[in-house]
């Protein structure tokens, strides 16, 4: 796997890359949309590439090891072809979703022990365990298995979770070594940067992965409860010590405002549930401001959903339409919507890219976030 950076903002730290992986080049910065369970909700693989352009999307590690299960991705032939997605994928190493299961799960040094929220059936994560099942998915990207303490965590608990990060990561680019791709293309394995919210953690964290001289870095535990200015912060902290012929991605972050901001920060991915999730609830970014279609002021708006937008969607159906579909509670409003939202995430950030080549990015942003937090 190969990064080539191509461009660097001259007033912020945004810059423009390349990506190479055996499935394809991904351009950054870049939003990779969230397809927890081999699918990107509600939305057709063909509409997630050809209309929202979409270069590369998720698949969740947790979700896929609980359903199907790893001996169907194998009989598949790894996600790729069980999904039918051609292009590149990334899998997350469902330390984020076990965080998520603080009532159900117990941690060890061993690893993780939780109930599945599907039958309450019993189940260990460990480092190993998680790299291979992660091995067995077959995504280009793999992330290291790591704890997710929540936001406003006291340092004490931030000291030691992210001690136990740390020696899982070494736990898990030991199993990565002695293990071989599946399926015949190439698998990175990103590691995470913890640490909560306290900056010489962060940059303990930070100086730690550089160790293993890894295809690209993650920074995690953010967006989980600390103030937005705080989230920030960690970021310039982190991007401070992380190598620059790397990619950087900010994992689960976020509106489109923080995707801008983290971009002017020098991060190159992302990913969020936000697009889709506030999709299926009738709300939907535009670069003119959010819009609740639910509400009964566009009752009657024939206009189109969004002149600006890319994708068939957004001018084909009109304000209106989309609302009546919503509040009578229609599939098809969620489909709507949910393609627009990820088709304007992945327009937001080609424009950024534009901009960044261009030199004007941080004035060009300015104007963007002022737009972008409007409520029409």
């Amino acid at each position: 796997m190969e990064f080539i950076l191509q461009h660097k903002d001259p007033s912020s730290q945004a810059r423009a890359g390349m990506l190479r992986t055996d499935h394809g080049d991904i351009l950054t910065p870049i939003f990779m949309p969230v397809g927890t369970a081999a699918t990107v909700k509600g939305i057709y693989h063909r509409d997630v590439r050809d209309e929202a352009r979409a270069q590369i999307i998720l698949a969740n590690t947790y979700h896929l090891y609980l359903r199907p299960g790893m001996e169907i991705i194998e009989k598949a032939g790894g996600v790729h072809r069980f999904s039918t997605w051609e292009g590149p994928m990334l899998t997350d190493s469902g330390g984020f979703q076990v965080f998520s299961l603080a009532a159900c799960r117990k941690l060890k040094e061993e690893g993780c022990h939780f109930r599945s929220h599907i039958d309450g059936s019993k189940h260990l994560f460990t480092p190993e365990s998680v790299i291979d099942t992660e091995r067995t998915i077959g995504a280009d990207i793999m992330m290291a298995f790591d704890e997710c303490p929540p936001g406003d965590a006291p340092r004490d608990y931030a000291a030691k979770s992210l001690d136990l990060t740390e020696r899982w990561l070494d736990r898990c680019f030991e199993r990565y070594a002695q293990t071989t791709p599946k399926y015949g293309h190439y698998q990175a394995l990103f590691p995470i940067v913890q640490g909560c919210t306290y900056p010489d953690l962060r940059v303990r964290a930070a100086e730690n992965v550089k160790r293993y001289n890894a295809d690209g870095y993650a920074i995690g535990g953010l967006a989980v409860g600390e103030p937005t200015e705080t989230m920030y912060e960690m970021i310039e902290v982190v991007n401070a010590v992380l190598p620059e012929d790397r990619p950087r991605y900010l994992m689960g972050v976020g509106t489109p405002v923080n995707i801008l901001e983290g971009i002017d920060r020098g991060v190159d991915m992302f990913d969020c549930v936000m697009p889709t999730r506030n999709g299926r609830n009738g709300q939907l970014f535009t670069a003119e401001g959010i819009i609740n279609i639910r509400n009964k002021k566009w009752e009657d708006d024939f206009s189109p959903i969004d002149p600006q937008g890319t994708a068939f969607v957004d001018t084909l159906y009109s304000k209106a339409y989309l609302h009546h579909l919503c509040v009578c509670g229609e599939m098809l409003a969620a489909e709507i919507a949910s393609l627009h939202n990820i088709a304007f995430y992945l327009r937001l950030v080609g424009m950024a890219r534009e901009h960044i080549a261009a030199g004007d990015f941080k004035a060009w942003k300015e104007t963007m976030v002022a737009k972008l937090q409007r409520r029409l």
